[in-house]
């Protein structure tokens, strides 16, 4: 773990998975993670699960010293459904190994499939991640994180095998966004978080993803007049990183474009003091863009990808931008700037074009967008939003695999036909009326993709878990959707 203060490129170690086809009770580890979904189930354990009342409803985990009854020291027996899915196998993995003291883990949740078999390693490890690098004294073994091996009668399938290490490379992707999203926003300002991003695409993929980085001068050449309006305010200019894999035969192209507002202090149209508490988390759909390019890259899947990280701290100042400015864009669309605390919409306009003039298959884009989705939708289901039906339908199908949620939301003709309802400039910027907020965005955003399919994924609501951890959600930053970028990108190629 590299030293806190003014670190922007704060890596977690994560546990390495191995499968071993052992028997549950006979494994060889200081904690078993046992599922329990029958009366089957209890065997060898049902005495201590009817002391503790265990009655294996819901999410319930008892914990107890195993005696004689297996070979780890402590039991962690976690209740399952009676069919469970992949993603309640993931889940129920993270929670039983963050209720798993120190030591090494065996982790039995029966699972029927190597999908079933790669979930419960993703929970291991995502169960497993802590954010500690701004902490003087942690209780993580500094020695690094114990072995971890999930039992499966599939360990000796070479498929399961390749999968786990493939799953390892997403996790340790989603660990990375959830690293810079929960870094304080005074050590992750645009141009640190530029360098942060040049340096790890380096380390993890050498030569396979070039990077380029446009500062305020390139970005006024550039004519992206989005970016550089949100970023006027703030002592630190703004910056577009744009990442580009292209491995040879490559027959799909993919852009991805995220919004990374280090910190959004709604400018000019500033924010309460409670609404800004948390506000370093804005550039949430920037880190997923770029940490899912990366896994991409590592896993050598055969898709072009072109990722486009917008990145600005909106500030209020001398020389910020006010309400009633007009702004030309990067495609030449004007736009009113109604409220500069609808800053996102801006700097992915400007991602948006240049992802347009590449000409790609696909175009998604990923924005801590609006308050309006998290009214809509809660705080763990993110809003899936786009160009045609087809292309919705293949975002909520990756991340239905990929155990993310998402929903459907439309864009319908009359907030479509609100977007031009400008008197002065080709775009309104923000909704004249106090609802369909997100419904607003979306459509905005459409207004720079021209006819290529687009996918617009706002993920104000599940990026950010204040509260207590759930499933393989921890508190603090989730690194919301990457897991759902790198499934729609082998879906492309399947």
């Amino acid at each position: 773990m590299a030293a806190p203060t003014g670190n922007s490129t704060v890596r977690t170690d994560l546990p390495t998975v191995s499968l071993s086809t052992a028997q549950p009770l006979t494994a060889k580890a200081d904690v078993l993670v046992l599922g329990i979904r029958g009366d089957q189930e209890r065997e060898g354990v049902a005495d201590a699960l009817d002391l503790l009342g265990f009655s294996g409803k819901d999410d319930e985990i008892v914990v107890f010293p195993a005696g004689d009854r297996a070979s780890a020291g402590v039991v962690v027996a976690v209740a399952l459904p009676a069919e469970p899915t992949a993603s309640d196998l993931r889940a129920a993995a993270a929670r039983g190994v963050r209720r798993a003291p120190k030591g090494s883990v065996a982790v039995a949740l029966h699972p029927a499939s190597i999908e079933d078999t790669v979930a419960i390693a993703e929970g291991v490890r995502l169960g497993r991640y802590r954010f500690t690098a701004y902490q003087t004294s942690s209780s993580e073994d500094a020695s690094g994180p114990a072995e971890h091996v999930v039992l499966s009668s599939f360990a000796r399938q070479s498929a399961a095998g390749r999968a786990v290490e493939e799953a390892e490379a997403v996790t340790d992707a989603v660990a990375q966004a959830r690293d810079w999203v929960n870094t304080p926003p005074g050590d992750l300002r645009p141009p640190t978080f530029a360098d942060a991003i040049s340096a790890l695409t380096a380390d993890v993929t050498g030569s396979a993803v070039k990077v380029e980085v446009w500062d305020e001068k390139r970005l006024a050449k550039e004519r992206c007049g989005g970016i550089l309006a949100v970023g006027r305010g703030s002592e630190t200019p703004p910056r577009l990183v744009t990442l580009s894999y292209a491995p040879r035969g490559a027959k799909q192209h993919l852009a991805l474009v995220g919004k990374g507002i280090t910190f959004d202090s709604g400018g000019l149209s500033i924010k309460t003091g409670p609404g800004m508490a948390t506000m370093k988390i804005d550039m949430a759909g920037a880190a997923a863009v770029v940490t899912a390019t990366l896994a991409i890259a590592k896993l050598g899947l055969p898709i072009k990808v072109t990722a486009y990280a917008c990145l600005a701290e909106n500030m209020p100042s001398g020389t910020a931008t006010r309400p009633g400015d007009v702004l030309t864009m990067r495609n030449g669309s004007t736009v009113e700037v109604l409220n500069t605390d609808a800053e996102g919409r801006l700097v992915l306009g400007d991602g948006l074009a240049l992802a347009t003039e590449t000409t790609p298959d696909l175009i998604v884009d990923v924005a801590t967008l609006t308050g309006a989705c998290v009214v809509a939708l809660g705080e763990r289901t993110s809003g899936i939003l786009g160009s045609d039906d087809a292309t919705i339908d293949r975002l909520a199908s990756a991340s239905g695999t990929a155990g993310e949620p998402m929903w459907p939301l439309p864009i319908p003709t009359e907030i479509t036909a609100a977007v031009k309802t400008s008197k002065i400039a080709d775009l309104r910027q923000h909704n004249p009326k106090p609802y369909g907020g997100t419904l607003f965005a979306a459509a905005f955003l459409r207004e720079f993709v021209g006819d290529v399919p687009w996918a617009h994924l706002d993920i104000a609501g599940p990026s950010f878990n204040d509260g207590a951890p759930y499933g393989e959600i921890p508190n603090g930053g989730t690194g919301v959707a990457v897991r759902t970028l790198v499934q729609l990108a082998r879906d492309l190629t399947a």
